[in-house]
């Protein structure tokens, strides 16, 4: 141990150099593995919509407009905590949460975890993973008769 604190202090930068890059990893895998809090693939998520869960897309109205994911529900992330009470009825049955990327819909994932959602799962890589692997999203009625 003398030793190492002796090459420390003769190589203050490469010392340095090693901390930091520790840190860096460590917060990118702190940062990979909150992302991954729950996550499921399209298919996955693909099969439990067709067993009845409930899919909330945490996107802006404006984005969920623009196409959302099946029969998507929209509560915009900054407004999830407010919603709570009317999705208490599906405490017990599957939850999948999206967002444009991922990082949003694996917090509010985690969040009615905490809550006691029993089911709840995140789609991995959100609303850009599902366009990359050619799903198809939805618009709502009135964007589909006024673009006609």
């Amino acid at each position: 141990m003398q030793r190492l604190i002796e090459y420390a202090g003769h190589h203050p930068w490469l010392t340095a150099g090693a901390v930091l890059a520790a840190v860096a990893v460590l917060v990118y895998e702190l940062r990979a593995r909150i992302e991954a809090f729950a996550a499921l693939s399209s298919a996955e998520a693909v099969r439990l919509m067709n067993q009845g869960a409930l899919v909330l897309d945490l996107r802006s109205k404006e984005a969920f407009d623009a196409g959302h994911i099946g029969d998507a529900r929209n509560i915009p992330a900054a407004q999830l905590d407010a919603q709570i009470e009317s999705l208490k009825k599906w405490r017990e049955k599957p939850v999948i949460t999206y967002c444009d990327s991922g990082r949003e819909g694996a917090a509010a994932a985690r969040k009615l975890a905490g809550l006691g959602f029993a089911k709840v799962a995140n789609l991995e890589g959100g609303v850009a993973a599902w366009v990359r692997e050619n799903m198809p999203l939805a618009k709502p009625e009135g964007a589909k008769r006024g673009g006609s």
